[in-house]
């Protein structure tokens, strides 16, 4: 008889082993990175005793280090020689132009900070909630947003029909990622990105190397807390409803009800959660945990209650928009809530209405 456990779940205790162990293949990959292994290596090949001198380290440490890294594709190997994969020498490479420095830093520091877990279960509050924010960590965190979205952006605007659309608004947008690529996606189309002003820096700097750029301006505003000023024909909030607490979304919810032009789209992304008792998908209830270390009052949210507040905000239909498997940010992680009027904004490939919605 097929057991009917859920993929994923843990039944027996070996499942419980086998996740508790799933800790060792990121904890090289980290040691990797802190070592700078992937800058040494660089272009080059290398012999263990040679790469060994060069890092610093023990032969028979570093050995076992690059075996699994070998076997988990990042470098390649041919007898005692070893050298980086394309991913590795590029995106993993300091010296590389597309390496993505700031994302990994933190990915470096979320090691740390998910060891602390305890102290935010028993707190309900945010990891060091007490201390004031860096000068400069608002700059590296947007500039690790880019580098999170640099090939998704570009997916996700070619699936969404924007050509009805003159004016957008990339809500909390942070670095302008999304908005850059629905700008050179749709020619006719000019966008804002909102945000606080240490984000709309690392944007300014990133649209003037896109030839779209000088069709993009800046918003610096706190809007959970202020209206949204002017009136779009479509509104995008990505990756932002996790942040915040319910009642802080459902505020932001009304006040972006009010800058939608008739006819127009409020179109969200996030990690929703789909079924009834919203649990899965998997990843969407791991990323809530991540909210309870770094924000007062973040989470993750169904889709199902996401769509009541909208609904509540005097938006009219909501329905979930269904991207091409392998180019989302989330799985099934768009809503897009219409306002009744003539229509000036847009519709995605493939859309349902929540009405409609499957279970898992």
């Amino acid at each position: 008889m097929k057991s009917k456990t859920p993929p994923g779940r843990i039944a027996t205790f070996e499942d419980f082993r086998t996740a508790v162990s799933a800790y060792r293949l990121p904890a090289i990959l980290l040691t990797a990175l802190e070592m700078d292994l992937f800058t040494t290596v660089s272009t080059q090949q290398w012999t263990m005793p040679e790469l060994a001198k060069a890092l610093g380290v023990s032969e028979r440490g570093l050995t076992i280090l690059c075996r699994n890294l070998a076997m988990a594709g990042l470098l390649h190997k041919q007898g005692g020689t070893y050298w980086n994969s394309r991913l590795a020498a590029t995106a993993l490479n300091r010296t590389h132009p597309a390496y993505r420095g700031d994302y990994l830093d933190l990915l470096k520091s979320h090691q740390s900070d998910w060891v602390r877990l305890r102290e935010s279960v028993q707190s309900g509050l945010p990891l060091d909630h007490n201390e004031p924010e860096e000068p400069d960590y608002r700059r590296r965190f947007t500039w690790a947003m880019h580098h999170r979205t640099l090939e998704t952006a570009p997916k996700i605007a070619a699936q969404l029909d924007l050509r009805r659309a003159r004016t957008l608004l990339d809500l909390g947008g942070g670095p302008g990622t999304y908005a850059m690529a629905f700008l050179a996606r749709n020619p006719q189309l000019r966008a804002t990105v909102c945000d606080r002003p240490a984000a709309l820096e690392v944007a300014k700097e990133i649209a003037a190397t896109h030839k779209a750029g000088n069709r993009l301006s800046y918003l610096p505003l706190d809007f959970t807390q202020a209206a949204i000023p002017g009136r779009y024909d479509v509104i995008w909030y990505s990756n932002v409803l996790h942040i915040y607490s319910p009642e802080v979304n459902q505020a932001v919810f009304a006040r972006a009800r009010a800058a939608v032009q008739p006819g127009g789209r409020f179109i969200i992304q996030d990690a929703f959660l789909h079924d009834r008792e919203a649990l899965f998908p998997e990843e969407a209830s791991l990323f809530a945990v991540s909210m309870l270390l770094f924000t007062e009052g973040g989470n993750t949210y169904s889709s199902a209650d996401t769509t009541r507040w909208l609904k509540q905000a005097g938006f009219g239909q909501v329905r979930l928009l269904r991207m091409n498997r392998q180019t989302e940010d989330w799985e099934d992680g768009i809503l897009e809530a219409s306002v009744p009027g003539a229509h000036p904004g847009t519709t995605g490939r493939r859309g349902r209405s929540r009405g409609s919605s499957k279970r898992r």
